[in-house]
């Protein structure tokens, strides 16, 4: 499975510069000044991304995520070293590896059954994300001061309690299993059923919430959490 430095970020392999400024055993700054030094250079080859992150200190730092070629590029601006050496190696087997892993997913998303499953599973979230559209007003008509948080809160709650996800994606239903799209589904039909019973009963907003998150936890108890990445790669091995 991936490690900590090379990732999927945003569907890509990259590798985030404040662990490449570690393995190369360099101040995070002298990296990233190196590549705004030489932006346009490193964006000859891909858009150049960044990312907030809290730093030790808690403030939030620019890190840059790198691909491939990028990471080639910062290579050859730094000096070697026996410690660059090893550490460039090394990176060069995990985007090998990342590829591959790459590769494996689009091969599975081609699958004329995942393509149906994912068809299917489009049907529920519309009804779902209905549902939440519709308990965001339901919520603000009762005083809610942020109703479109619930959106997103109810949507991470349900992918962190039946997932455990390794990088980031831009559709992570796009990179799962055909029973992991069903689970989906399934909790999905819970929390439109829970969202709209609460709402046909005027119930309280925040207890409607409270009643979605707890049949969901009891779903996600019943079935329990799978890795997206490596329950997908076990069936395509």
């Amino acid at each position: 499975m991936m490690n900590d430095i090379v990732m999927i970020y945003d569907d890509e392999a990259r590798a985030g510069t404040f662990l490449i400024a570690q393995g190369l055993e360099l101040k995070h700054k002298v990296i990233s000044d190196l590549i705004r030094k030489y932006e346009s250079d490193f964006e000859d080859f891909s858009v150049l991304k960044k990312r907030k992150l809290r730093s030790t200190g808690g403030r939030a730092a620019d890190e840059f995520m790198l691909d491939e070629d990028q990471f080639f590029f910062l290579g050859t601006l730094v000096r070697n070293s026996k410690v660059a050496v090893k550490f460039k190696k090394a990176i060069v087997v995990e985007f090998k590896k990342c590829r591959i892993e790459l590769e494996s997913l689009r091969k599975h998303q081609s699958q004329p059954k995942y393509q149906v499953t994912r068809d299917a599973g489009k049907l529920v979230r519309k009804q779902a994300t209905d549902a939440m559209q519709e308990f965001q007003e339901y919520a603000r008509s009762q005083g809610s001061s942020s109703p479109e948080m619930y959106y997103m809160s109810i949507t991470k709650m349900m992918n962190g309690l039946l997932f455990i996800v390794e990088g980031k994606f831009k559709n992570l239903r796009n990179i799962m299993t055909i029973p992991q799209l069903m689970t989906v589904s399934s909790a999905e039909h819970i929390i439109d059923k829970a969202l709209r019973d609460g709402m046909k009963n005027n119930m309280f907003y925040k207890d409607i919430f409270q009643e979605v998150k707890k049949k969901v936890m009891v779903f996600a108890e019943l079935h329990g959490q799978s890795n997206v990445i490596d329950e997908q790669l076990k069936i395509e091995s």
